[in-house]
């Protein structure tokens, strides 16, 4: 990932790995054998998770990194795969749905925060982020926060979004956003792989 990403380039990739729009049929899904006072409650708990995991990653990875002895480059290169598969179910998405999961109970954790919001791809990118230009480390606060409420307001709003739009319409704008998110993956592929080959030159 390039130093040279801006704030807003970041919140909306990550805005996009979120993808809140793909998430609403799965949300509402799990929701669905929960008493109805609780939904929200349950919904607003599971996104606060997912927010402190990918604020544990975002200031805590580049450490795990080292830990690790892995390579920008190479963290770089499997998120863009990471991130390629994601797309790829986002555009041609299983049966189950993208992350699937266990309708017959109260989610907790797995799988709405994680991996519904904050999945492998998301904690691969904040950790990119961190490790990337670990001095704006306040300007990936900002985009990981940022790109949060705009993926909690949409996913509170879930069962409006859901009623006003329509499946078909839902369905067309995460296909939409996998495609962006597979052209995103491939340039985060191609990045690593320039940053790797300039190293071992």
């Amino acid at each position: 990932m390039e130093n040279s990403m801006s704030t807003l380039s970041a919140g909306i990739l990550l805005f996009l790995i979120m993808d809140p729009l793909g998430n609403i049929p799965l949300f509402l899904s799990l929701l669905r054998n929960v008493a109805p006072e609780r939904r929200q409650l349950v919904l607003a708990r599971e996104l606060l998770i997912a927010l402190v995991v990918l604020f544990m990653f975002l200031f805590g990875g580049q450490y795990l990194l080292r830990v690790l002895q892995l390579k920008q480059e190479s963290v770089s290169i499997a998120g863009g795969i990471v991130l390629f598969l994601i797309g790829l179910r986002m555009i041609f998405p299983p049966k189950d749905g993208i992350f699937g999961g266990d309708p017959a109970r109260e989610p907790f954790i797995v799988p709405m925060a994680i991996p519904g919001v904050a999945g492998p791809s998301a904690v691969a990118a904040v950790m990119l982020l961190a490790n990337s230009n670990p001095g704006r480390a306040v300007d990936w606060s900002v985009a990981l926060s940022v790109s949060w409420l705009a993926t909690a307001v949409i996913l509170l709003s879930s069962t409006y979004l859901f009623r006003c739009l329509g499946t078909s319409v839902l369905i067309a704008m995460e296909r939409l956003m996998g495609m962006l998110l597979v052209a995103l993956s491939v340039q985060m592929f191609l990045d690593g792989v320039m940053a790797y080959v300039k190293v071992a030159m």
